[in-house]
């Protein structure tokens, strides 16, 4: 009976976490490195792999773990804030060395922090900022620059008429974030009244569904008469584009994005999305492995303070840069960078429309 239920036992642990090294043991048995030392073993508690970029953000992050020569251990918590919690508990309990957190609700992950230090084991919040003062790094990409420049673009391009704001989750502070920069770049514009902001509202997880019924929402409720989506993701201008495709409007009304997505960029090629907001995940996963390691050697890391509104208080952060792309620059970013391949970005249109490869 013993061994029953401890085959039960160890059989549930296993399929808890997705190992870049192979099964884990624990840290206790934790593989040596070449040189006789414990290999240090990082945990990543991701929220969602259901977007294409963070099948990229794991990827890269699995792939440079390797390329440096530690361990990590993986999970997902499908969007679930209670399963990312146990997720992070499980990671604890294998002895990762240090916690690399995508968080699923901003708030709620500042408890998970919380059981991370008091084992003494630090904490890196990727890519959505988690409001915790006690964070060891925040690394992202600038995000209060993604809202400045997705509400600059779309406010170059369409000075006047009526806007819908698409946000993210309202449980992500990068949306909240992007939220407050987006309104601060049209505020004046929206007092003089050249814009008027006639639907907005955050939308659960991200999702390209929600957004679609928002568009189809304020569409109706407008008779069509709106000039103007400004989509915090990809995903959810996916939903829009879909809505506005439904009433023939597709590519004469400006809508934004954010991720350069596959699906966004093609969008953008076919001219239904008019922009994308391009952040490069390699750097971004890079970085948070090297940080992680260097956290783990007790090391010091290079950073700059991040405010973070909700505490008011400032936290240490990487901040990488992010370039603006539509139908203009798509040859000379995301494809001169090899982030995605020409056939792909403009396999839905037709070979004579296609600008010549470079």
């Amino acid at each position: 009976m013993k061994t029953t239920i401890f085959f039960v036992f160890t059989f549930a642990i296993a399929l808890l976490g997705i190992s870049c090294t192979g099964p884990q043991q624990g840290n206790s048995n934790a593989p040596a490195a070449p040189n006789g030392a414990k290999k240090i073993k990082i945990g990543f508690a991701m929220d969602t792999l259901k977007e294409e970029r963070w099948v990229r953000d794991r990827d890269a992050f699995e792939a440079h773990c390797k390329k440096m020569d530690v361990e990590c251990v993986i999970t997902v918590a499908d969007n679930r804030a209670e399963k990312q919690a146990n997720d992070v508990e499980n990671l604890l309990t294998q002895g990762v060395d240090v916690i690399v957190i995508a968080p699923s609700n901003a708030t709620q992950a500042a408890s998970m922090v919380d059981k991370a230090k008091e084992r003494g084991v630090p904490v890196i919040s990727y890519d959505r900022l988690i409001n915790s003062d006690k964070i060891d790094l925040y690394i992202s990409h600038q995000v209060p620059v993604i809202g400045r420049k997705i509400a600059e673009y779309a406010l170059a391009k369409v000075p006047e008429g009526n806007y819908v704001m698409v946000y993210g989750a309202s449980t992500d502070n990068n949306a909240v974030i992007m939220k407050k920069e987006q309104l601060d770049v049209l505020k004046p514009a929206v007092d003089s009244g050249k814009i008027k902001i006639v639907a907005d509202n955050f939308t659960p997880d991200w999702k390209p569904e929600e957004a679609l019924k928002m568009a189809e929402n304020a569409l109706t409720q407008n008779g069509d008469n709106i000039q103007a989506f400004v989509v915090s993701n990809d995903g959810m201008a996916g939903g829009v584009v879909s809505a506005l495709a439904n009433k023939g409007l597709a590519g004469k009304v400006l809508v934004t994005g954010q991720d350069a997505a596959l699906d966004g960029l093609q969008r953008i090629a076919e001219g239904k999305q008019t922009m994308t907001v391009y952040k490069p995940i390699i750097p971004l996963a890079n970085q948070a492995v090297e940080s992680a390691i260097k956290l783990a050697k007790k090391e010091q890391l290079t950073t700059t303070p991040f405010m973070n509104d909700t505490l008011k208080k400032e936290i240490p952060a990487i901040l990488l840069e992010v370039t603006v792309v539509d139908k203009d620059n798509l040859m000379t970013t995301v494809i001169k960078d090899g982030y995605a391949k020409y056939e792909d970005v403009y396999k839905n249109v037709p070979e004579g429309q296609r600008p010549p490869k470079q």
